[in-house]
């Protein structure tokens, strides 16, 4: 928890959420570091069960695509599988950084059939918006427990979430414009397979 201080001035704060301050040679002051209120640390370690359960959908999708002679599609749901378990440990090395506990929780089985491609692509939306929609809740949690650290960490979350969404709309596009053709399709899998891996240390 934040505690007042007088006479210093805040200069910034750690990795650890330790407030820095500029000592003053007129009075006495006290540093103050951010405890992890355990409501919040609950509700990471929930974010990271929905993470990791977010892999296990891609990964469940990616073996769909290589069985209906997708590759590509596979590939880049492998690449997906990748980035959203990334997520997951850079919320757990948050809680590592303050000194809270890590609870890897249970996930459910996710799906194993889908329609189309079309219909899987519609289901990674629907998916995204639904991580969306906890990360805003995780960071009115908070706000309301003055947890900036975690603040800033939800605002990478944030931005992370509109790239997602933007990008998986711009497949489902594509998608609907070239209907049931097969070359048209075998065109697009070819290129969702020129999706890069992601970066092991997003920032």
């Amino acid at each position: 928890m934040w505690g007042d201080y007088f006479c210093s001035r805040a200069v910034g704060t750690s990795a650890t959420g330790v407030l820095v301050v500029h000592h003053s040679s007129r009075c006495t002051f006290t540093i103050f570091h951010t405890i992890m209120n355990p409501i919040l640390a609950e509700a990471i370690n929930e974010q990271i069960r929905a993470e990791f359960h977010s892999a296990y959908i891609y990964l469940a999708m990616a073996a769909w695509a290589n069985e209906n002679n997708l590759p590509g599609t596979a590939h880049w749901l492998r690449m997906q599988w990748q980035e959203e378990t990334l997520h997951a440990t850079k919320f757990l090395d948050f809680l590592h950084s303050r000194n809270a506990s890590v609870h890897l929780l249970a996930i459910d089985e996710p799906p194993r059939s889908y329609a189309s491609l079309i219909d899987v692509f519609e289901h990674v939306l629907h998916h995204e918006q639904s991580i969306t929609e906890r990360i805003n809740v995780l960071y009115d949690k908070a706000v309301e427990h003055r947890d900036r650290p975690l603040q800033i960490l939800l605002q990478w979350f944030i931005n992370e979430q509109v790239e997602e969404e933007s990008q998986v709309q711009g497949i489902l596009d594509q998608l609907k414009l070239v209907g049931s053709d097969g070359p048209s399709i075998f065109l697009l899998d070819r290129q969702f397979a020129s999706r890069p891996a992601p970066a092991t240390n997003p920032e």
